[in-house]
């Protein structure tokens, strides 16, 4: 078995703090985040980033399901740490300044892959789909926080 990995990334006009804090907001703001690859969203403790628990399908191709329920830890900072307790997937969101008032989120999953004839397809097109799916989320995570961060209150002061 080989490991599979997806990685995804884009700079948002948002400070890091907003934005990390978005995405370790799983009680309100990431559900709002998820498109429709995903259902049966659920927190089942916590909710706000480290010893959160969290509940979702993934559907990420037509035959392929995923039940997911994800540990979440914040091993350091700018790091969101999800660990799959029903698979070997781990999805790491790491949230670092890009400049005044800019940040750059990455997410990267990796997974023990399939092997034989399997697992060539799953490393050939299971990080393209994954990356299209972490587009949209991304791209809803740049819209939320780059809405409330030019609402917010000082954002953009001294410029």
């Amino acid at each position: 078995m080989a490991q599979v990995e997806a990685t995804t990334e884009r700079i948002i006009a948002a400070d890091p703090e907003t934005v990390f804090d978005a995405l370790a907001d799983y009680e309100n703001t990431r559900a709002k985040l998820l498109p429709s690859q995903f259902s049966e969203y659920e927190v089942r403790e916590g909710g706000d980033g480290e010893g959160s628990l969290v509940h979702w399908k993934l559907q990420a191709t037509s035959k392929r399901v995923r039940d997911c329920l994800l540990e979440v830890t914040e091993p350091s900072d700018g790091r969101l740490v999800e660990k799959d307790r029903n698979s070997s997937m781990v999805t790491t969101w790491t949230v670092t300044p890009a400049g005044e008032g800019r940040s750059k989120a990455v997410v990267t999953s990796v997974w023990d892959g399939a092997g034989g004839i399997g697992g060539f397809f799953e490393r050939t097109f299971a990080p393209k789909g994954l990356g299209r799916i972490y587009d949209v989320i991304l791209e809803r995570l740049a819209a939320e926080t780059e809405t409330t961060s030019q609402s917010g209150n000082g954002a953009g002061a001294g410029k």
